[in-house]
């Protein structure tokens, strides 16, 4: 394989955690988002509105580092907690959806994003349908939006099982698009030795 086809990591500074992007929203003042229209033509037009406009990394005058098309982006990302409250969206699908969003805009093709989302912990009701995740939390899953545009997308969706027994989880509660695995621990491993490389996690 070419040197430029090696898989790669790309980390916005912005977005050193996975919930960087809704902790950055507090600061806009005079920052150019990106319109409505232009967010429509992206994989994730969703995560514009988890906080509006900063579903893609922004525009940075100067900029040395940018997505390059040439390079293969293998990510598994790690999410060990939910959102602040039932009916918030995960933090970190947002993060995911932001790095599809940029890595789009830039030319990165879809053969060349390969994004895996593992589930575990805190996090794990997301991967529950609706109406299990209603009866549970007596609201709607608001994840299942986001997380059916990414998988759209290309992205892969994992769980952990063991956090499904723990979390007493009937497997056909469960969104089709999510796959339950033995461990995270082992799924991640099993990621890294194959080229992933790990994101979020524990801090």
């Amino acid at each position: 394989m070419r040197k430029s086809m090696m898989p790669v990591a790309m980390i916005f500074a912005a977005l050193v955690g996975l919930g960087g992007g809704v902790a950055i929203a507090q600061n806009l003042d005079g920052i150019k988002l990106p319109s409505k229209e232009e967010m429509a033509k992206l994989p994730v037009p969703e995560a514009a509105d988890y906080p509006p406009g900063l579903g893609v990394a922004l525009d940075v005058p100067n900029a040395k580092e940018l997505p390059d098309p040439k390079l293969i982006y293998k990510d598994v990302f790690d999410l060990p907690t939910g959102g602040k409250t039932p009916s918030d969206v995960n933090p970190g699908l947002l993060t995911v959806a932001r790095f599809v969003n940029t890595l789009a805009k830039y030319g990165v093709p879809a053969d060349h994003r390969k994004f895996v989302v593992v589930f575990h912990r805190g996090s794990t009701d997301a991967i529950l349908d609706n109406d299990a995740y209603k009866a549970r939390h007596h609201v709607d899953n608001p994840n299942i939006r986001i997380m059916q545009s990414l998988s759209k997308a290309g992205v892969l969706f994992k769980v952990c099982g063991q956090s499904v027994l723990f979390g007493h989880i009937d497997q056909k509660t469960i969104q089709p698009i999510v796959e339950v695995d033995l461990w995270a621990g082992t799924t991640i491993l099993n990621l890294t030795a194959r080229g992933y490389v790990h994101l979020g996690g524990e801090s």
